[in-house]
């Protein structure tokens, strides 16, 4: 089980303005997310754009339940390994569920979170940050 104590201390992120702080594991799928915030395995950890995804309401872990406080240029710091930058949110919108451009790699390194819309299942709630120079 060394993944998992990798995560407590090595892969991360916070987010102050929500007293948001939380261990990131690999995958999206109901099972990661039950306890962590999931990486989308398609985007990048380090350089590029990093994707992530977390339940906000209903489950027992609920991280991004005050995603949708977040106001542009809140911070958001994450962690992989010994990789640590820090974010200003540019970006909060809604896109449907089948919508992934918001995932793709880009030049500029990014942040971004999803998270679903309540009682609207069919789209999802997206916050961009843009690295801090």
């Amino acid at each position: 089980m060394k993944n998992a104590e990798e995560n407590k201390t090595n892969w991360y992120i916070e987010i102050p303005s929500i007293n948001l702080k939380a261990e990131i594991a690999e995958g999206t799928t109901k099972e990661v997310m039950d306890k962590y915030i999931g990486h989308f395995e398609e985007t990048q950890k380090t350089y590029g754009n990093v994707g992530l995804a977390a339940h906000n309401r209903g489950y027992e872990k609920n991280y991004f339940a005050d995603l949708k406080k977040l106001k542009e240029g809140d911070k958001i710091i994450y962690r992989y390994e010994n990789f640590i930058k820090e974010y200003s949110v540019t970006k909060h919108y809604i896109i449907k569920d089948t919508d992934w451009t918001n995932l793709e790699n880009t030049k500029e390194n990014r942040i971004t979170l999803i998270t679903c819309v309540e009682n609207q299942k069919e789209y999802r709630r997206c916050i961009q940050g843009e690295e801090d120079k």
